[in-house]
Order: C-alpha cells, then structure tokens, then sequence
C-alpha cells in the first residue's frame, strides 16, 4: 500500500471545519461578509476537489488500488486499531467533485432563501461540507463511520431549525431513521474486525480477506445502513417528509450529496468486502432496485407538491443505483457499476436544479402546489425556461448526461437477463409525471391579475450551471467514466471470490 506525501484529502476535509467556526464568527459581525467568506472557503474547497478528481483521472488506480493515500496512525491499543487512512479512486472522486460544486451553487442560492440564524446555517454548511468528504475519503471503517454520523448533525439542524411548518417532525424522523441504519452498519464493522486474521478496520486490508461466512450478516446490515440512506423500499419513508419540510437549497444536498452516501457505500463496502455473499444474494439486490425505482416513478405521478414530486423521483432514480451495481456483481458486465456511478453524479446535478427551482417558484408564486401554478411560461419565463430544461435532464433526455447513465444501467441489467428489459418503462413513467407538472404549471394559462416576478438574471445563470456539465458530458462522458473502469473491474473480477 503506497502511501502519498500529498496532503490534499487531509485539506479537503479539514478545510470546511475551520472554516466553518470561521464563517459563523464572520457572519455575526456582517451578514454579507459572512456569505462572501463562506463562499471563498467552499471554493477553495472545490479546487482542492478538482485537483483530486483530475488527479485521479490522469493517474487512474488500478483494480483495487487508490491514490493520494494517506494514513496515520489514530488509536492503538491491545485490543483494537485505529488508523486516519485516507483515499480516492473513481468512485469517490466524482462524488467529491459534485458535491463541492453543489456546496458552492447552495451557498449561492441561500442568500435570498435563508434570512434567520444565518450565522449558525452558513457555519453548518461548511460543517456538512467536511463530514461529506471525509465520508468519501476515509479508507477506515472507524473513520468512515464518525464522518457518516458527523453529516447527520447539520442536516439535523438544517431541517429542524430552517424547514417548514412540520419541520421538527420531519427532523426526529430523518434522525430516527438515519441513525438507526447507522447503527445496524457498525454492528457488520464489528462483525467484520472480529471475523477476519488479523483483525483490521482498513478497508484495503480487508478486500479480498473476509471469510465467505462471514460475509452473509454484515452485508445483511451494511444494506439496512446503506438502503436508509440511498434509499430503497421500504426504508425511503423518511425522505419525502424531510424533502418538503427542509429550506430548498438543503434538499440540494440532501439529495445532491447525502443520498449519494448510500450507493457509495454499497458499491466500497456492501460489494467491495462481501463479494461472494453479494454475487448470491444479487438478484435480490436488484429486485429491490427495479421495486424502489418502480414504486418512486409511480407514487410521483400521484404528487401535487412540486417539491414532494421531486423528492419521490429522487426514489425513483437511486433505483438504479443499486440496481446498476448489483447487474455487475450478477453478470460480470462493467456497465452496471459504471453507469452506477455515473448516475449518481449526473442525478446530482438534474435534481439539484429542481430542487433550487421548487424555492423560487415558492418564493415568487407563494405555493409550489402544482395544481395552483398557471402559466408560468408567461409570469416567469426564466423560471419556466429553466424548469423545462431541469425536468428534461431528469427525464433522461438525450441532449442531458443522464440519458447515457440511465441507459448504461439499463443495458447491464438486460445482459444479467432479458426480463429486467422491464425496467425501460421506468423512464417512460418518469417523463409522464413531468411533462404533466410542466403542461399544469407552464404551459396553462396565466389568471389573470399581477403575477409572480420572475427569478433574477444571476439566478438564472446559476441555475443554468447545473445542468451546463449534464450537456458537456453527453459528449464527453469519458471524462467521469473512464476513472470508474478500474472500480467496475475490481467489482468483474472479485464477484463470487
């Protein structure tokens, strides 16, 4: 295991936690400084991201390997070790990349959603911004697990604090639920330590390691852990309750960057340390997939909440998550985990918009009732614009990136066996639902009277930036794939091992 004199993933976490004591002191003294110095820190922070994603991609790892490793040692004593191991590889290094860029379009987005303890919310989103990285970097199971249960703290408060008039509701039940998971998760992180010689919590030690049984009731567990978070029927009952109760820019990152935690969990550790209790049970993995991205497709069509919509397709499109990667663990064909991956990046982007869109029309029109929206194509033109475009990117669209990702997973699927072939209707449901919200909010007529004003032009500028990388990588998809080939190959090979 070669390990980096590099200290960049160190920075990247470490960064975002000073400087969110930082941020909150400046955001004290003035409300504008403060925004502009916790909008410096995360740009920081995604250079720090660029560098480690280009890094990655000009020296891609191979099978089973990572870069820019760091480790040293935590706690040691007779019984138990600890080390602060650190690594990226393709799978984590898009994951970082959005997430950093997401932090930078929410602070953004915030100034003029956010209007209360402000001091405390721009402290916590660089507080947020830490814990996500060093869940994405940590190659220790320790570490891995208090940089997990870290993210839970802001989002707890961003929630509760900053959500809507059923948001301490919301709050208990998205902590209930995700700190349950997490416990299950740690339980299988003991298992494992007590199962293998010698005992070890690194993730690299343990690949390839782990006795065949010993891996039935950890992957049992990491899949409770990791199927609250991502999430799957039927632990995705938190999600749409914490979605319309939080502040828009935070269902940004609860659905950009936190749900995320969850497919890459089940892609490092789920598939990655139990690969011959996942290619048993793979099938069963995927049914679950094809369900969940069945079942959030359906139950959207029947929201009226613009918001709610979007948080159900977010359902919907985790699906595939799961159901991506398990196809590779089932058939062999590296298209399953990199489309997998793939997805997870480009839904980042497509329904971040929605999302931050669902806040301005909230704003401006006063409901994000779909029903009540009329007209918008002729009260807010920019918006409406903007929301056509965002619904076609998580439509799946053939101009937007996510069409490629979408059809990736599908087609591994298919070569597993020809009847997940099914799982093609999925994006027609997916379509129906928003062509339907845009003929009922867009293209209706307006009533008449004043109506809403429109989104400013540096808005919709910012929002256009989410879906400008969703464009660029229809074309140039090798750009987020090809580092994912050596993660796809790992997964190919250690299937049944």
């Amino acid at each position: 295991m070669e390990i980096s004199m590099s200290y960049v993933l160190s920075l990247l976490i470490l960064t975002p936690f000073a400087g969110s004591a930082l941020a909150y002191l400046v955001a004290r003294s003035n409300r504008k400084a403060g925004i502009y110095f916790t909008l410096a820190v995360a740009v920081a922070v995604f250079g720090l991201a660029l560098y480690s994603y280009w890094f990655v991609y000009a020296n891609t790892p191979p099978a089973g390997s990572y870069a820019l490793m760091e480790k040293y040692a935590w706690v040691g004593t007779s019984y138990f070790g600890f080390d602060y191991l650190l690594g990226i590889d393709g799978l984590s290094s898009p994951l970082i990349f959005v997430s950093a860029l997401l932090t930078i379009f929410v602070i953004i987005g915030s100034r003029r959603m956010i209007d209360r303890d402000e001091p405390s919310y721009y402290a916590l989103l660089l507080f947020f911004e830490g814990s996500i990285m060093g869940v994405f970097t940590s190659l220790n199971l320790v570490a891995f697990y208090v940089f997990w249960e870290l993210v839970l703290i802001p989002m707890f408060f961003f929630i509760g604090v900053w959500g809507g008039d059923r948001r301490k509701y919301a709050a208990m039940k998205f902590m209930i639920f995700t700190f349950a998971g997490s416990t299950v998760m740690l339980l299988a992180f003991l298992a494992i330590y007590l199962g293998v010689s010698p005992p070890s919590f690194d993730i690299p030690d343990l690949a390839g390691k782990i006795p065949a049984g010993v891996q039935y009731l950890p992957l049992l567990a990491t899949f409770i852990g990791f199927g609250v978070k991502l999430p799957v029927f039927p632990f995705h009952t938190w999600l749409p309750d914490a979605h319309v109760q939080a502040p828009s820019p935070i269902s940004v990152l609860l659905a950009g960057v936190l749900l995320k935690m969850g497919g890459y969990g089940f892609i490092r550790i789920s598939i990655g340390l139990f690969p011959q209790a996942s290619y048993q049970y793979a099938w069963a993995f995927m049914l679950v997939g094809v369900v969940t991205m069945f079942y959030g497709a359906i139950v959207a069509v029947l929201a009226k909440d613009m918001k709610r919509m979007i948080a159900l397709t977010s359902i919907n499109h985790m699906g595939f998550v799961i159901f991506g990667a398990f196809a590779t663990v089932a058939s062999g064909n590296p298209l399953g985990v990199e489309g997998a991956i793939f997805q997870m990046f480009t839904h980042a982007l497509a329904i971040g918009s929605l999302f931050m869109l669902s806040g301005y029309v909230h704003h401006q029109a006063g409901t994000r009732e779909i029903p009540l929206l009329k007209g918008l194509k002729t009260t807010m033109p920019r918006t409406a614009a903007l929301l056509v475009l965002s619904s076609g990117a998580a439509m799946a669209l053939p101009p937007f990136a996510s069409f490629l990702s979408e059809l990736m997973v599908i087609a591994a699927g298919i070569t597993t066996h020809s009847y997940w072939a099914v799982t093609i209707l999925v994006p027609v449901i997916t379509a129906s639902y928003f062509l339907w919200m845009i003929k009922r909010a867009v293209l209706s007529q307006a009533e008449k009277g004043t109506g809403p004003s429109d989104m400013s032009r540096i808005d919709a500028i910012v929002l256009a930036l989410y879906l400008l990388p969703l464009v660029i990588l229809i074309v140039f998809s090798f750009l987020i794939i090809n580092p994912t080939v050596p993660v796809a190959q790992f997964v190919s090979q250690s299937r049944g091992a």
